[in-house]
């Protein structure tokens, strides 16, 4: 009887146990199934996407259709002249299309030579100009160039000479003079070859030394654009 009863309960203890571990096994498969779903479909999609990644970095680049242009260069001269036409130099990418533009309105199209130089010839208004240039080649243009800015004046400087007067004499004594006068703005004056003061009012002065004798004064106004005005004089120093 003790054999049967004890065969009994170790019979429970197996089922029970057995129970148990479905149970668990049942827990565990769960519990690995919502982690596959929240964490291992995002990581497999994100592994595919590495390897893709990886597989089509070996692949060649697609090459852009465009292509870039340095911008040229003007050479500037000078900043303003008297003269109605000049010629402006520059340089660019040998053998390309150079758009010329005047105050901002296209005005002719040249092509550079072979080593990359061009020039043109512009006629310019009265007052300042503003030239640019780009490059064009195909469908790809540059950059404007720098702008050149000419002013055009061809108007002889005012030069009013207040002293000394034409035939005026001056004793034997007075060996220096003032040589004094008015002109306009950014204008120089020089008196026989040198340079006269001028002031704030555009005023001028110079002091001359004085020969026994006659005198010949050479009053000289220059502005920047090239433009002269010119006065003699002739004055006597008693001997």
């Amino acid at each position: 009887m003790r054999k049967r009863a004890s065969g009994s309960r170790l019979s429970r203890r197996l089922e029970r146990q057995s129970k148990r571990n479905l149970f668990l096994s049942i827990v565990g498969i769960l519990i690995t199934f919502f982690l596959a779903v929240k964490f291992g479909i995002p990581l497999l999609v994100n592994f595919s996407l590495f390897i893709s990644g990886s597989n089509n970095s070996n692949l060649p680049a697609k090459r852009s259709t465009a292509s870039f242009l340095p911008s040229p260069i003007l050479i500037s001269q000078f900043t303003a002249t008297n003269s109605a036409r000049i010629y402006v130099p520059g340089t660019s990418s040998p053998e390309i299309d150079i758009e010329i533009y005047h105050d901002g309105r296209l005005i002719d199209k040249i092509q550079s030579d072979k080593n990359g130089a061009f020039s043109f010839e512009i006629t310019l208004n009265s007052g300042a100009n503003q030239i640019k240039v780009k490059a064009k080649k195909d469908m790809d243009e540059s950059d404007y160039s720098n702008i050149l800015t000419i002013n055009y004046n061809n108007n002889p400087p005012k030069l009013d000479v207040n002293s000394p007067s034409d035939g005026q004499s001056f004793p034997k004594h007075q060996e220096i003079i003032t040589v004094s006068g008015n002109t306009d703005e950014n204008v120089r004056v020089t008196v026989n070859g040198f340079w006269a003061i001028i002031n704030e009012n555009n005023n001028f002065s110079y002091e001359l030394k004085l020969s026994e004798g006659e005198n010949i004064v050479k009053i000289e106004a220059i502005d920047q654009s090239g433009n002269k005005t010119m006065k003699e004089l002739k004055i006597t120093r008693s001997q």
